[in-house]
């Protein structure tokens, strides 16, 4: 599992950047309030989130721990996928995220890209016990530490192992799908294995 990349801005774009990690150029995308502190040749460090999906390994980067924290509590709501917390995230900052989830401000959580009434009421029941927000100390939001669930970081862990001994994408991700039952990345490995076989 990849926790953070530090190498120089190859290339800035809209909704990515390219990171040259000793030669490696990292596709990492990003939320605007990230992209405004980034600048090509400079170099950077990014807290990495890494996505698994059936087609493809996605990482997104974050200039912040408070942001990247957030992200995190945004895809663990049902419904919100990493690609829209990403749009959440470059259109409120974190600091105004919190105030509107603690105080059940849905008109403004629907003003987001992606959010509907439902979405919104789902990131108040879901979040609002997670976060705290101090408004009269003048201390904002704070948030809790995440991590990466113990199920995501083995996946992460057995695909990494598995690609390198030549198996696509495409192959382990519906393989991997059936790893609930998996205790340690080892037994992710021994039972894709024995599916793959079966092939």
């Amino acid at each position: 599992m990849i926790g953070y990349l530090r190498g120089r801005v190859a290339h800035l774009f809209a909704d990515y950047c390219l990171l040259d990690v000793q030669g490696v150029g990292y596709r990492v995308f990003i939320a605007s309030s990230t992209r405004s502190r980034l600048h090509p040749g400079d170099d950077a460090e990014l807290f990495i989130h890494t996505g698994v999906r059936e087609d493809a390994i996605l990482l997104y980067g974050f200039y912040s721990q408070e942001e990247y924290d957030a992200f995190q509590l945004l895809i663990s709501v049902s419904g919100i996928g990493p690609k829209v917390a990403l749009g959440i995230l470059s259109a409120i900052t974190v600091d105004s995220l919190c105030k509107a989830i603690h105080q059940k401000q849905s008109a403004v959580l629907t003003k987001l890209p992606g959010i509907g009434k439902k979405s919104a009421e789902r990131m108040i029941l879901e979040l609002k016990d997670k976060i705290s927000w101090e408004e009269s100390s003048g201390e904002g939001a704070s948030l809790p530490e995440s991590s990466e669930s113990a199920e995501d970081d083995m996946l992460s862990e057995a695909m990494t192992a598995l690609a390198s001994l030549g198996y696509s994408h495409a192959e382990l991700a519906p393989v991997l799908k059936k790893a609930g039952s998996c205790r340690t990345v080892q037994d992710v490995i021994k039972m894709a294995l024995k599916e793959l076989n079966r092939f």
